[in-house]
């Protein structure tokens, strides 16, 4: 997994939660944040990709 890939799409959601209108901005950077500190550590491969697919398909289904 390229770190590049993931702080790229770290950058790219906390943005988009910049954009929102109908939400706490506060709460939506927290909870970005809280996530991907969760998941820092993941050391195996199979989980890694795993939830970079969640989060890309999120990212597409809501952010785009």
């Amino acid at each position: 997994m390229n770190r590049q890939v993931v702080l790229k799409l770290y950058k790219d959601i906390l943005r988009y939660g910049e954009t929102l209108r109908f939400t706490n901005k506060k709460y939506f950077r927290y909870r970005i944040q809280t996530a991907f500190r969760t998941n820092k550590d993941l050391s195996d491969e199979t989980a890694i990709n795993f939830q970079l697919q969640v989060i890309t398909l999120l990212k597409r289904e809501y952010c785009l």
